[in-house]
């Protein structure tokens, strides 16, 4: 089994909230001006980014059911006309470029992720691993987590196992509310894969 210790936890849930309102709420945490060419998406992982605050040195995995579905979305609907930012915007990665590029910061390892079945496990395989070796949503929620092998002073344990499940993948949005209730968890991820999250 391999499993690291959580030091933070950042949500956000704005469920339906408009993206006009998301960005007026959030505008404060990013430098001026930078937040209106911003996605809904890229708003709110700027958010959860915020108070954790990733290093250069630290590996970011960004794993999303549908990405920027949205802003390819708004992109096609700008034709004849199209409008490049809306082009820039929609591109798989581009939530968490977009929070990098206005705080003016960089990451050396960056893994984006994109799925349904089985992307919890993907993810937290992807980033436990690395610790070892040291279609449009209509909901919108993001979250990030600061793991690490210290024991001290963590919130609780996120870990993967190995199990006897055939089957497994539980949803992103299950994962999300487990980490936003602080609610322990442990269900099949993946065949053969069981993601553990306990809370201390």
């Amino acid at each position: 089994m391999i499993e690291r210790h959580i030091h933070a936890v950042a949500i956000e849930d704005p469920g339906h909230e408009e993206p006009a309102r998301t960005r007026e709420r959030l505008r404060d945490i990013f430098p001026a001006g930078s937040t209106r060419r911003m996605t809904q998406l890229g708003l709110v992982l700027g958010s959860v980014l915020h108070p954790i605050a990733p290093r250069e040195e630290d590996a970011v995995v960004y794993a999303s059911a549908y990405a920027e579905t949205g802003a390819l979305e708004a992109y096609l609907a700008s034709f004849p006309t199209a409008s490049p930012m809306l082009f820039q915007t929609s591109i798989h990665p581009s939530a968490v470029q977009q929070v990098l590029i206005a705080r003016e910061r960089s990451v050396r390892q960056f893994y984006p992720l994109t799925g349904r079945l089985q992307l919890v496990a993907h993810a937290v395989q992807r980033r436990l691993r690395l610790l070892e070796h040291d279609t449009g949503s209509p909901e919108t929620f993001a979250f990030a987590l600061a793991l690490s092998a210290d024991p001290s002073g963590a919130l609780g344990t996120l870990g993967l196992d190995a199990s006897d499940a055939p089957e497994g993948s539980i949803c992103l949005p299950d994962f999300f509310s487990a980490l936003r209730d602080r609610r322990p968890l442990r269900e099949a991820a993946a065949p053969g894969l069981t993601v553990i999250l306990s809370w201390t």
